[in-house]
């Protein structure tokens, strides 16, 4: 039997909410028909918005979302998504060889963040941009004076500031962001930072983007050296095993060591920020882009790919990465929102379904806000398993985090067992505390490859789990392939 022991008084640090966040990019089909369908559609929206979609982020109580990318984002101009949209420039996207018609710009993605109730988190230009079309950006969306910008972002129907609170400067500047090496990197960075922070009439924080290699970091933050330029430095990752719908059990098994590489990227980055932050100011790490990228997901097909139960379970093993990491991981934004890569929701015409990943974030959310608390796991069963590099691996079959909402007198506990054809007989401890009443729902299916669709649209959904309680000890058997979400009241 399984054991993990939840160790109530044993608070680690905040979860922030932000770490159940969002990424939207100019992509295949993420923004336009995801999001944007236009005022004069046929399928419901709000100002253009598609109501759906935005009922589903509004389930999931979507914390931030970062726009417009991505690669997209440095050789995005932001004027030219402003003013009357058809008078708006229609441009070429070239990281996905496709049209921009511009539609889609400023005010409507600050209106998409306040129909959801989401953050804005806007990612500049430093590839093909330049300090001076940053920091107007941020006059044009911050500035409370009577500045000709402001006035034009009045002009465009917002005489008030939006106030957005976080601004990436550049997106994977080491690649498709300008290809830099990590000292002009830095130097670039320090150049925009100088100028963008006077322009705002509310508090900003500024992210760095850095790389999954540390020495990258490392460089960059030397050579940045006045660390008070920063507040977050963001890394990405992502992984695959098998293609999306039809893998072997062998690679499904590999698929978990690939994606929890997660944690040595976090541990990384915190590792150097400590190293060099001579500041008492904490400096966060965010998960800016993370999620599976099978094989079809290719540029011609907009990075679209069916979404199985086997992505959303991993999905949940990175959540507990960034749970028990609370004390640094300050944001994480899944790749992408609507149909493309690991999305929550795919479209298709008037129709939107939810993908397993949905269900995971659903199940997640009670974490939001809560405080970590330190989770023992003890007589797990492993399977080998294998890491991108080659390197055998033995994987725990479970995969946990716990979290305590005193006001609520309540301990969220997330766990899974991700073994193929095994059930799995758990038994939960709670320390320094006792169990009044649980309510719980599980995430599986009959099929690891299943997957929703327009035509089955709840095919991988939560039901209802019976785990049973008595006094500080809680049991249950735990289907294979499954993961668990517990709402435990304490007393």
């Amino acid at each position: 039997m399984a054991k993990l022991t939840i160790r109530v008084e044993d608070k680690l640090a905040t979860i922030s909410p932000m770490i159940y966040g969002h990424f939207a990019e100019h992509l295949g089909r993420c923004i336009y028909e995801g999001f944007w369908v236009g005022e004069g559609s046929a399928i419901p929206n709000t100002r253009g918005i598609r109501n759906d979609t935005v009922a589903a982020l509004r389930k999931l109580r979507a914390p931030v979302i970062r726009w417009p990318g991505g690669c997209f984002a440095d050789d995005y101009h932001w004027a030219d998504g402003t003013g009357p949209r058809d008078a708006r420039p229609s441009r070429l996207n070239i990281w996905w060889h496709d049209t921009e018609s511009n539609a889609f710009g400023t005010h409507e993605f600050i209106d998409l963040c306040r129909q959801t109730g989401a953050a804005p988190y806007i990612c500049l230009n430093v590839g093909s941009g330049t300090p001076e079309e940053a920091a107007a950006w941020i006059e044009y969306c911050n500035c409370a004076l009577p500045t000709t910008r402001a006035q034009q972002r009045a002009t465009g129907g917002s005489p008030e500031p939006f106030n957005v609170k976080y601004w990436g400067v550049g997106n994977e500047n080491w690649g498709c962001g300008g290809h830099f090496a990590p000292d002009d990197y830095a130097r670039e960075y320090r150049r925009f930072a100088t100028y963008l922070r006077g322009r705002s009439a509310s508090p900003i924080e500024l992210i760095a983007c850095g790389h999954t290699t540390p020495d990258w970091n490392r460089r960059f933050l030397e050579t940045l050296g006045d660390l008070r330029m920063l507040d977050h430095l963001s890394v990405h990752r992502y992984y695959n095993c098998g293609h999306a719908t039809e893998f072997t059990d062998t690679e499904y098994y590999n698929l978990y060591p690939r994606a929890l590489q997660v944690e040595n990227d976090i541990v990384e980055a915190a590792t150097a920020i400590a190293l060099y932050n001579r500041t008492a100011r904490k400096i966060g790490v965010i998960v800016d882009e993370w999620g599976v990228w099978h094989p079809e997901a290719r540029g011609e097909s907009g990075l679209y790919q069916r979404n199985t139960l086997r992505d959303a379970l991993v999905a949940a093993a990175c959540f507990d990465v960034f749970n028990r990491h609370a004390d640094v991981v300050t944001m994480a934004n899944i790749a992408q929102t609507v149909n493309v890569l690991q999305c929550i929701a795919q479209t298709e015409g008037d129709k939107m379904w939810l993908t397993p990943t949905f269900h995971a974030y659903d199940l997640y959310q009670g974490h939001m806000g809560n405080a970590a608390v330190r989770v023992e796991l003890d007589d797990v069963p492993t399977i080998e398993a294998r890491k991108g590099d080659g390197a055998v691996v033995q994987q725990p079959v479970v995969s946990a985090s716990a979290s305590l909402a005193p006001a609520k007198g309540e301990c969220v506990v997330t766990f899974q067992n991700l073994h193929l054809t095994d059930p799995l007989d758990v038994m939960i401890a709670l320390r320094s505390a006792k169990a009044n009443r649980v309510a719980a729902e599980v995430l599986t299916a009959k099929d690891v490859r299943d997957h929703n669709g327009p035509d089955a649209p709840n095919k991988v959904r939560p039901k209802r789990f019976d785990l049973a309680a008595k006094g500080s000890t809680l049991r249950a058997t735990v289907p294979p392939h499954s993961l668990v979400s517990a709402r435990v009241a304490l007393r």
